[in-house]
């Protein structure tokens, strides 16, 4: 009579629990580099009496299972010459020890990525013995991470090509499925996300976040996946992380598109009511935290600003120091001016080159013009008068040729010893009379003339 318990097991093929006698000893999480070998040492036990001689004589028969696989498929390794092995694992799944000595060791040769999965134990010995180890399973994992090329650093704005690629050397061709995740992807179209390939433009909040890269092998449950964390510059010209560098202030006036470069601790003089308007930027990798003060920031003073951008709309009078400080975890730097905000009219001083403009130029124009009107009026009144007055006007053009001194033998002798003498300049050649009352002339004595001299009356 066969006993029940050797019955069992082959109406139930096998259980989620195992039964009474039925033990396997076996790693049930292995982990193994792609292209490696690895040894899975394993034991097994069953119900078994070597002194009944109706069944000593059976050999018994192991096979090793893919999970999801019936045990009349084809095994991955086993010991019966009869039952046929899967091609993709023959030669490289071996059977290590003697299952006559309770042995399932197990041998994998150049693993494969398609390797992974979940594998069960099954024995068979005679007609009775034949049962399928539920309980545990060996859950073997080929791992080879993915690899991210980009150039590095990542700039700011900048597009960037990034590339996934996986290396299949021991699995041969396979059709991999590629796919990117992460905070940093959010804003981009879903189907671009989904090849090897990825053009990313990077913003300053994404520096520090992480980019994964999934590969899945076409038609398994494999998903291999490399993450990296993301190193955004703000300027090209970091390449690692820096502390807050070269801070610098930009002054601009309301109206005007003008920058002016503070240099630390320089001076500004404004006038009352002017509106300004002042950038504050920093080379920083994180970047950095810009804020700004009045005076020097104490070590918990509240910021005016917690912007690069301060405005101040309506100057008042009064006198200051304004600082601008830039902060990061890899340190700080601070830059100031000083500020002195006058009553009255804006001084010189603020005056950019594009508001002072052309102004000398056309006071000095301006000027030129009226000393030539002035010129022009004045000939032309001795002009318009002298001709009136005389009955040769080619003897005044004759002697009156310019404003020169007049020659101390020119004019008409008065009867009392004083000469008339042009002021504005007839001389130097053909002495012309003069009207006694000319505006231009002057009555000056002659040093020859005799009696006493006097200013004549006009």
């Amino acid at each position: 009579m066969v006993p029940l318990l050797l019955l069992l097991p082959l109406l139930w093929g096998g259980s989620l629990q195992e039964l009474q006698g039925y033990e396997l000893r076996v790693q049930e999480s292995v982990v193994v580099q792609a292209c490696m070998d690895v040894h899975v040492p394993c034991s097994f036990s069953y119900p078994w009496s070597s002194g009944n001689s109706w069944h000593s004589s059976d050999e018994p028969f192991i096979y090793w299972f893919r999970e999801g696989d019936p045990h009349y498929s084809d095994a991955v390794a086993t010991n019966d010459r009869k039952k046929r092995v899967k091609s993709e694992t023959q030669g490289r799944f071996h059977l290590l020890g003697d299952p006559r000595d309770n042995d399932c060791s197990l041998s994998i040769q150049e693993a494969r990525l398609s390797d992974s999965g979940v594998y069960y134990l099954r024995v068979e010995r005679g007609r009775y013995v034949k049962y399928s180890y539920r309980e545990k399973k060996l859950n073997l994992q080929v791992t080879e991470k993915p690899d991210i090329q980009f150039l590095e650093p990542l700039e700011s704005g900048r597009r960037t090509p990034l590339t996934c690629s996986l290396s299949l050397v021991c699995d041969g061709p396979q059709i991999l499925l590629f796919s990117w995740a992460g905070d940093t992807l959010d804003a981009m179209n879903p189907d671009t996300l989904h090849s090897s390939e990825l053009t990313l433009t990077p913003r300053f909040q994404d520096h520090g976040t992480n980019l994964t890269c999934l590969v899945t092998l076409h038609g398994t449950q494999v998903t291999l996946e490399r993450t990296v964390q993301l190193n955004v510059s703000s300027t090209p010209c970091l390449s690692a992380p820096d502390a807050p560098r070269n801070l610098r202030i930009s002054l601009s006036f309301r109206n005007s598109t003008a920058l002016k470069i503070l240099q630390n601790a320089s001076s500004v003089l404004i006038s009352e009511g002017q509106a300004l308007q002042l950038l504050c930027v920093a080379d920083s990798n994180p970047p950095a935290q810009l804020s700004w003060f009045w005076g020097s920031p104490a070590l918990e003073s509240t910021p005016i600003s917690s912007t690069g951008v301060l405005e101040i709309p309506q100057a008042a009078a009064g006198d200051g120091e304004v600082t601008c400080q830039a902060q990061n975890p890899l340190g700080s730097q601070q830059v100031f001016f000083s500020l002195s905000v006058q009553k009255g009219p804006p001084p010189c001083s603020s005056e950019t080159e594009e508001q002072q403009g052309s102004w000398p130029l056309v006071l000095t124009l301006i000027r030129g013009a009226l000393m030539g009107a002035g010129f022009l009026l004045t000939y032309g009144f001795t002009w318009t008068y002298y001709t009136s007055q005389s009955s040769s006007p080619a003897a005044f053009l004759a002697a009156c040729w310019g404003f020169l001194l007049p020659s101390p033998h020119s004019g008409h002798f008065l009867p009392d010893g004083g000469t008339w003498t042009w002021a504005g300049g007839c001389g130097r050649g053909t002495p012309a009379a003069a009207p006694r009352d000319s505006p231009f002339l002057e009555a000056r004595p002659h040093p020859e003339a005799p009696g006493p001299q006097h200013r004549p009356h006009l």
